[in-house]
């Protein structure tokens, strides 16, 4: 397997988010994807943190973004791997903040919103 090219996949992917556009992020999912994030579980009530298919994701970004008017993600690193990327970015509050993102067929199949474990920017706790 193979990841689309860094730096133009993570240029997608902010521009979208930073537009507030869950469309422009949906489209680099696959339909059946599959989410997990420790903000999930906080927002997605019996979640447990993972969300299954673009319905529950957009329900969830949806609710996300509400909660977060001002949210403005900056990109500082990406790494790539062989089906994988991973995008470290700063959110709106300052926090570091690391998507695992897994690929299949040039979109998005498994993804991880992971958090410091301390979380000191307040990234998970300050939400609900």
């Amino acid at each position: 397997m193979t990841v689309p090219d860094p730096t133009d996949f993570s240029a997608a992917w902010v521009a979208a988010w930073n537009a507030h556009d869950l469309d422009a992020v949906l489209a680099l999912f696959a339909a059946d994807v599959v989410f997990a994030s420790p903000l999930a579980a906080r927002i997605v009530p019996g979640s447990g943190g993972v969300l299954r298919g673009k319905a529950a994701l957009r329900a969830y970004w949806t609710e996300g973004l509400r909660l977060l008017p001002h949210l403005h993600l900056t990109v500082e690193q990406v790494f790539a791997g062989v089906d994988a990327l991973v995008i470290v970015y700063r959110n709106e509050r300052g926090g570091v903040v690391n998507e695992v993102l897994v690929f299949a067929d040039g979109l998005v199949v498994e993804g991880h919103g992971t958090y410091p474990a301390d979380d000191t920017s307040g990234a998970v706790s300050d939400l609900r």
